[in-house]
């Protein structure tokens, strides 16, 4: 018996090499992840500064809204092997990368474990996760902050992220 379906919202971001189609490339993988797991929507792609380590090249940022049907663990491995396949490799903490996918949130769902938080820890702090996510996914209430996604980007708005185009 399969989990129930969940609305899965996910970010992806990229700064090394092709950046648009590093992007896309996810996005294809993701496409193929098989029958318990289906892209319903894309956001559209934005460059922003790098976060936490900034002495590295400028991203290319993006949110995905899937339905899924996987254990949040079963979606982290999925998205881990994209990264691989992709070569991404071991990096400093906030650092420049090929790829990377985050989970940032499975329905209304708070998960903690050893490998994983649901909803992403930061993203509530982060222009480049807020500005894209509001597109494809305005109402959604954080659970633990109470504020819609739509509200929260909004306290980025004066130093919005550039639109670069759509996936």
């Amino acid at each position: 018996m399969s989990a129930p379906w969940v609305i899965t919202a996910l970010g992806a971001g990229s700064n090394l090499g092709n950046r648009l189609s590093n992007l896309r490339t996810a996005l294809r993988y993701l496409k193929k992840a098989g029958p318990e797991f289906e892209i319903i929507r894309t956001s559209d792609v934005f460059e922003t500064a790098p976060w936490g380590v900034t002495d590295q090249p400028y991203f290319l940022n993006a949110c995905f809204l899937a339905r899924c049907a996987l254990s949040p663990e079963e979606l982290l491995r999925l998205l881990k092997d994209i990264e691989t396949k992709m070569g991404r490799g071991a990096t400093r903490r906030w650092g420049e990368r090929v790829i990377d996918l985050d989970i940032l949130t499975m329905g209304s769902l708070v998960y903690d474990s050893p490998n994983l938080r649901i909803p992403h820890l930061d993203m509530h702090r982060r222009d480049f996760v807020l500005i894209p996510l509001s597109q494809i996914l305005p109402d959604w209430v954080h659970p633990i902050t109470k504020r819609a996604i739509a509200d929260m980007a909004s306290d980025f708005t004066e130093r919005a992220p550039l639109r670069i185009c759509g996936l």
